[in-house]
């Protein structure tokens, strides 16, 4: 195989067939390429050992490092928070940043990444909720810039992770001390099971806490209580539909702070005999559970983009280093709505 360095966008587009634009486009805005002539393209650049060739302005800046970010930005108040601990500790070190924003993976039938819109002045990589497909992950390995995710249990860069197990065990641990046997699980529709979600091992964490004190068998039962578009008002209304029944949930405990508190402002809209002893329990610890006094489980989402960004600085410092992956520990804030 030609290395990377001998090997140029014309290759590419005369093994496939097209235009060097097209090539381009391929890689710095795939939406805008059939997507059987990207995946195409993309095998034809793995296997000749291509990569977007460096930039004249990057040449003529070798003292200055640029890292792209990839994240569901505009879906997730989180993402943009950790990106505030990269842009952090980037600033720190006169450490450029190209942000690119992409829709969240919940929402989609095909989530997994093939490939990133990558030029070849980036020196690093931080994905972020975003999980790769295998031939995807294999082609960023090839192109040969170190890559850190955050919020993405895989098994192929340096991860930064939360324990959202461990978040979902704390928050049912919780809800059985104040007497509950039926917790709500308020979550988005997940239309693609090919990767693991955050939002899967929080829901194991609350399950490992009921059978730790028995499980259905004495009593305590794990509801899914789904909210397809994952939006406050959809919470808010579906909330009558969840508590319909004998066998209704007495807490609830939304995959983050929004379904949350859409159930806090569905019981508001009930008589006080009908709310009355419904504990409600959200998961990320943003500015809307403080005003709204709702118990939560904070993640530390300026840390993990603070960690993240140093663990690419030692990786782009020291190629070759050994996978790392460090987690970080959630912590169960407790206020009246529990």
């Amino acid at each position: 195989m030609p290395r990377a360095a001998d090997t140029t966008i014309h290759a590419v587009a005369e093994r496939v067939g097209v235009s060097i634009s097209t090539v381009s486009l391929a890689f710095n805005h795939p939406q805008r390429v059939n997507e059987a002539t990207r995946q195409r393209i993309l095998d034809a650049a793995g296997e000749l050992g291509y990569q977007p060739a460096r930039t004249p302005s990057a040449r003529a800046k070798k003292g200055v490092s640029r890292i792209a970010t990839f994240a569901p930005f505009s879906s997730y108040e989180s993402y943009r928070r950790r990106l505030m601990g990269i842009l952090e500790a980037c600033s720190a070190r006169g450490i450029e940043v190209s942000v690119f924003d992409h829709e969240a993976v919940v929402s989609s039938a095909s989530p997994l990444l093939d490939s990133l819109p990558l030029r070849g002045d980036i020196d690093g990589i931080i994905v972020m909720g975003l999980p790769f497909s295998p031939s995807g992950a294999e082609r960023i390995l090839k192109w040969g810039a170190p890559v850190v995710t955050v919020d993405l249990l895989q098994d192929f860069f340096s991860q930064v992770l939360v324990d959202d197990e461990h978040g979902g065990y704390l928050a049912g641990r919780h809800l059985i001390e104040r007497g509950h046997r039926r917790i709500g699980f308020l979550h988005e529709r997940q239309r693609s099971s090919s990767y693991i979600s955050a939002g899967m091992l929080r829901r194991d964490g609350v399950a490992r806490a009921l059978d730790e004190v028995g499980g259905n068998d004495a009593g305590y039962v794990l509801i899914d209580c789904e909210i397809p578009d994952g939006k406050v008002e959809s919470a808010q209304k579906g909330l009558a539909g969840f508590l319909s029944g004998p066998k209704a949930p007495t807490a609830f405990f939304g995959n983050h702070d929004d379904l949350a508190a859409g159930v806090l402002a569905g019981l508001r809209e009930l008589d006080a005999k009908a709310a009355e002893g419904i504990a409600v329990l959200g998961y990320d610890d943003g500015p809307l559970a403080d005003a709204l006094q709702l118990s939560t489980v904070r993640q530390p989402f300026e840390e993990s983009g603070r960690v993240a960004a140093k663990l690419l600085f030692d990786l782009i410092e020291s190629p070759g280093s050994a996978r790392q992956t460090i987690s970080l520990t959630p912590e169960l804030v407790i206020r009246s709505s529990s």
